[in-house]
């Protein structure tokens, strides 16, 4: 089936996009402000509405098919980015950025993001479609990630001021020792430097880097479609940050739904290795899909987490 993602229709979904991020920051977020959860929650509410509107846009203009592959690969993705929000909540926890602020950072973070995830699948299809061995390989990383992520001991030892990244930024670049507002860089004794606020951002970035490498394949594996695939996959990234300020206190309550992400990883990469001599229907995948992570979270809140695990840890 031929690519959905005529020229116009690039324009089109990178002007909306745009229009729709200088909406939030520049008009509703335009002074700095803590995210309250009822805000959040209606934001919340906003992104996922659009995201199911261009859903329908894809159904009516492209048909049942290819309206199922985004389907598929947006719910893959909503599930996948739980873990991005976990590492929000370590990474400004460990670097204390005030409440008032988390938004701007988050907002620039996934504007990294948009960037980074279109270099990692314009890539991945071009392996796909040049050397199908990427296939197996692509599915092999995602039944390991599954299994690693089933057999994880639920402790996230997250350390992002270790990160590789932070480290090399720090060392190169100099940085003041307090924040200072919105500002990522400012001037002081005469040279300019950086704030914790920029180093914040380069460690969202690395993060997101490393979360790429499962959820780009496992997207990949729904559809070959580089439209499809990119715009679900940010339609799901742009509501990460009104997402995170709704879901930041209550992630312990989800303790078993790194179970029902392992299993959907471990699907999804089974499903690209076997692709050659089996196809799963679109429709069953995304039956399957669905009912494993709703039944993690149905079961998450049925049977709550001991006391002595929730102590803000995702996965028990």
């Amino acid at each position: 089936m031929p690519t959905v993602g005529t020229p116009a229709l690039w324009i089109a979904f990178a002007v909306l996009i745009v229009v729709l991020l200088g909406i939030d920051l520049g008009v509703v977020h335009r002074k700095a402000h803590e995210v309250k959860v009822r805000e959040a929650a209606i934001w919340s509410a906003v992104w996922i509405g659009v995201g199911l509107a261009f859903n329908v846009f894809v159904y009516i203009a492209f048909g049942v098919e290819r309206g199922l592959e985004f389907t598929t690969a947006y719910v893959i993705e909503k599930a996948l980015s739980v873990d991005n929000i976990f590492i929000f909540l370590v990474v400004f926890s460990t670097f204390a950025v005030p409440p008032k602020q988390q938004h701007r950072v988050l907002f620039w973070g996934i504007l990294g993001a948009l960037v980074l995830r279109g270099l990692f699948i314009v890539a991945g299809t071009a392996l796909l479609a040049r050397f199908h061995v990427v296939t197996y390989v692509f599915g092999g990383i995602l039944v390991l990630s599954g299994l690693k992520l089933l057999a994880s001991k639920a402790d996230h030892d997250v350390h992002p001021d270790r990160n590789i990244a932070v480290r090399l930024f720090r060392r190169l670049v100099p940085v003041t020792k307090a924040f200072h507002d919105h500002h990522f860089i400012v001037k002081q004794d005469g040279r300019w430097m950086a704030t914790p606020l920029l180093v914040v951002l380069v460690a969202l970035e690395a993060s997101d880097i490393v979360f790429a490498v499962d959820s780009v394949p496992a997207v990949l594996a729904v559809s070959n479609d580089v439209f499809i695939v990119y715009t679900s996959n940010i339609f799901a990234i742009l509501g990460l940050r009104a997402l995170y300020f709704v879901l930041a206190g209550a992630l312990n309550r989800f303790h078993l739904l790194k179970y029902g992400l392992s299993l959907v990883l471990v699907f999804v990469g089974a499903k690209m290795i076997a692709g050659h001599w089996f196809k799963v229907p679109i429709v069953i995948s995304l039956a399957i899909i669905a009912s494993l992570i709703g039944g993690s979270v149905v079961a998450s809140l049925a049977w709550p987490a001991p006391a002595r695990h929730r102590e803000g840890k995702l996965g028990a």
